[in-house]
């Protein structure tokens, strides 16, 4: 970050939100605080403890070494390709919901060799299946938060992403994302680690 007065430099490792779209923001946002006179403690101090919005790429829990990451406001593919690329570990990810007419070859470079597995969660998951049958090698279905939550516990292993970020809008089994998110959220929160930290 620059300005004309004051230079700083932060790795992104130092920041608490991932993926280059976040990056972004955190340049634009931190040029803006360096222009209001934020010292580079302070600044460095923000990037690493701010916390994104509900549903918004949110870090739920790590359990054995996997993240779970609520992505549910990811309700169309365009959005959904910001969150898969904000990854570079192996990821299990929960899709799905009511299609509003979505064009899945733009993450379809994403997904090859990074995507485990997918966990189609909806009441007709066919063009998600037949989008990813080439390219992702486990693909699975269900209308239970619960049991997709669980499937992502038993799949992935220490350094992996549970993601959901459906790419689809919620209204076949959730009230809203927010719905989607919180089942989500309370899904993880009742897992139990196979080890004590």
């Amino acid at each position: 970050m620059k300005t004309d007065e004051k230079s700083v430099s932060i790795p992104v490792k130092e920041f608490s939100l991932q993926g280059e779209h976040n990056y972004m923001n955190a340049l634009g946002a931190g040029t803006a605080c360096l222009l209001a006179g934020v010292n580079e403690v302070q600044l460095k101090a923000g990037l690493s403890s701010f916390k994104n919005a509900s549903h918004r790429m949110e870090l739920i829990r790590v359990i054995d070494g996997v993240s779970f990451i609520n992505d549910s406001k990811g309700t169309n593919v365009e959005a959904t390709a910001y969150a898969l690329d904000a990854f570079k570990n192996p990821l299990i990810w929960i899709a799905g919901g009511v299609d509003k007419g979505n064009d899945y070859r733009t993450v379809q470079g994403m997904v090859k060799g990074k995507v485990k597995t997918l966990i189609c969660l909806g009441k007709d998951n066919e063009k998600l299946k037949d989008a990813f049958q080439n390219s992702i090698e486990d693909i699975r279905e269900t209308q239970s938060m619960k049991e997709a939550v669980s499937w992502g516990k038993m799949l992935a292993k220490a350094g992996d992403v549970v993601l959901l970020s459906p790419a689809c809008a919620s209204f076949d089994l959730f009230k809203n994302y927010e719905d989607r998110g919180e089942q989500f959220r309370t899904a993880v929160n009742e897992l139990k680690p196979e080890t004590i930290a």
